[in-house]
């Protein structure tokens, strides 16, 4: 048996979520998802095959999941497209791939891991991107699969005027990007986050997601991190970098670290938001200035979702 504890920690989103207002079905369709998510991901690691894979196929997963704003569950446009970031970060190699803007890739987290490995970028963005996907035959959708009611009526409420909206705030508390951090048996550690960004984001607006060290990070010698919440805050406190620092030159433990950078600095900026991260002793930390995330982690010794504070 591998001496590393390997394990991994799955979140669908953080923010406005109140139990009052969550139908019991709701809660558990929400519960099953992250449990599935959160199998698929620790199955990968069981049979021995590496963080990279486990974290895109959690991902994977989500994105596949109408309820979580990435790939299928995606928030509309200013005109009414669905555009997706995604990122993806190996901490031994510090390889990362990511991809912005982009439309109609069915699972973005695998079209950003093929950018890092096929590519000699690190980011990929629009049509470029999807000229990249075209090459390697990556699944397209067309706009129809991206559909569901509940985004739709999210978008109307403010379309045509200049205001977007987090996924989670608004009357109704839907919430988004997906992510996932793992370490394997080898003791490497990867993260990947994707999501479908704001409701009525203008502008060709990217967020922290597909941004290495601020919504993805992973270093072996350190964490992985994998961010959700208000983007722009995110982006200004280098959030996903920032834990790995404090762990790093400061010597904090990954908890601290995770709790200074979210409840300290992302707070003080006015952003709320959270953080899923696990390190190399396989150490997991989900810390989040909100209501609620939607989590879970499971390890050898621990399998557990959550989705309030």
């Amino acid at each position: 048996m591998s001496s590393y504890n390997f394990g991994i920690a799955i979140h669908g989103g953080a923010g406005t979520i109140e139990k009052t207002l969550m139908s019991p079905e709701r809660e558990m369709a929400y519960n099953r998802a992250l449990q599935n998510a959160v199998d698929v991901g620790y199955k990968t690691l069981e049979a021995g095959l590496s963080a990279i894979k486990a974290v895109e196929a959690a991902v994977v997963d989500l994105e596949n999941c109408p309820l979580f704003n990435a790939g299928k569950g995606a928030v509309f446009n200013s005109v009414g497209q669905h555009e997706m970031d995604a990122c993806i970060m190996d901490g031994q190699t510090l390889n990362v791939g990511s991809i912005a803007a982009v439309r109609n890739v069915k699972n973005s987290i695998i079209l950003a891991n093929l950018v890092r490995e096929h590519s000699d970028h690190v980011l990929l963005a629009g049509d470029g991107a999807l000229e990249f996907a075209k090459k390697f035959n990556v699944e397209i959708e067309s706009d129809a699969y991206f559909h569901t009611d509940q985004r739709y009526d999210q978008w109307q409420k403010i379309k045509g005027s200049d205001d977007f909206q987090l996924d989670h705030t608004g009357e109704k508390k839907y919430l988004g990007t997906v992510g996932a951090v793992a370490l394997d048996n080898k003791g490497n550690l990867a993260a990947a986050t994707s999501t479908g960004g704001m409701t009525n984001k203008k502008f060709g607006r990217i967020g922290d997601t597909p941004l290495v060290g601020l919504g993805n990070y992973a270093n072996n010698s350190t964490c992985a991190v994998s961010c959700t919440g208000s983007g722009e805050y995110l982006m200004r406190a280098v959030t996903a970098y920032d834990i790995s620092c404090l762990m790093e030159y400061k010597g904090l433990s990954l908890q601290k670290a995770a709790e200074f950078s979210i409840l300290n600095r992302l707070t003080s900026l006015g952003g709320d938001g959270g953080v899923v991260s696990i390190d190399q002793d396989g150490n997991i930390a989900m810390v989040f200035n909100c209501d609620g995330m939607y989590r879970a982690s499971r390890n050898q010794n621990h399998n557990a979702v959550a989705i309030y504070r």
